[in-house]
């Protein structure tokens, strides 16, 4: 086994090892640069502190580095190019997980540690889960981790959905992270359906399945999360108000 074996997992490819074998999988990927180029143009120049601005920028950055491993995987479709697809969307997971305990509930360093650790260990768990016979077809696909590995991304959902609710009523980031929680679980759902989606979604003469909608819901996800963090940045340093007394007469 090497780094250039092929990797098929997905409806539209196939078994095809052409290129542009997946070019509905590839092509959807313009979504995360859009999405990077709109929380770029966001952050602006505001004045945020050294810190914060340095881990803004990272995330955008770990946003476009999703796009550009996805595409090179659904398009080399390999080993490596695989790699290059989980890393940065696992990255982003982490990142933006240590970001929201410290600038959304504030946590200390010991506390975050935990949590990702916790969190890292969780989403292991789940990926390695088997599923019972019944939800496993009975296809070439019937190799795949459960539920074709979307059980690794239930922790990230559980995620989301916790910190939303523990901030919903006292942060304005708690009812965008529980949106984005939506957003994210109508992801993992498509994501789940591709192959079982191969018999109704021909396009252009070739089955397409359901994994480039996966893309573009995980990229709304990203915008709600991205947005969220900027605007909760910038509100930080917004200089408070002073409320001015007229002089007596």
């Amino acid at each position: 086994m090497t780094w250039t074996d092929n990797v098929y997992r997905y409806c539209e490819r196939g078994q095809d090892p052409a290129f542009w074998a997946e070019p509905f999988n590839a092509l959807s990927n313009v979504a995360f640069v859009a999405v990077a180029s709109v929380a770029w143009a966001r952050l602006g120049t505001g004045q945020l502190p050294a810190a914060e601005r340095r881990a803004m920028h990272a995330l955008v950055a770990l946003a476009l580095a999703v796009g550009i491993g996805s595409f090179l995987y659904h398009t080399f479709a390999t080993r490596w190019s695989r790699l290059a697809d989980v890393i940065p969307i696992s990255a982003f997971m982490v990142a933006y997980l240590v970001m929201a305990l410290r600038l959304f509930l504030g946590w200390t360093a010991n506390r975050i540690v935990v949590a990702v650790v916790v969190f890292l260990g969780a989403s292991g768990i789940a990926a390695s889960i088997s599923c019972p016979a019944q939800l496993t077809a009975v296809t070439t696909f019937a190799r795949e981790p459960c539920l074709k590995g979307t059980m690794g991304y239930i922790p990230a959902l559980i995620a989301l959905l916790l910190t939303g609710a523990v901030l919903r009523a006292r942060h304005p980031a708690g009812p965008a992270l529980l949106v984005a929680a939506g957003v994210f679980l109508a992801a993992m759902i498509v994501r789940w359906m591709d192959a079982r989606s191969c018999a109704w979604t021909t396009l252009l003469g070739s089955p397409r399945g359901t994994h480039a909608l996966w893309h573009v819901l995980v990229a709304l996800t990203v915008h709600i999360l991205l947005r969220a963090a900027i605007d909760a940045a910038k509100v930080r340093v917004q200089p408070q108000s002073v409320a001015v007394t007229p002089p007596s007469t």
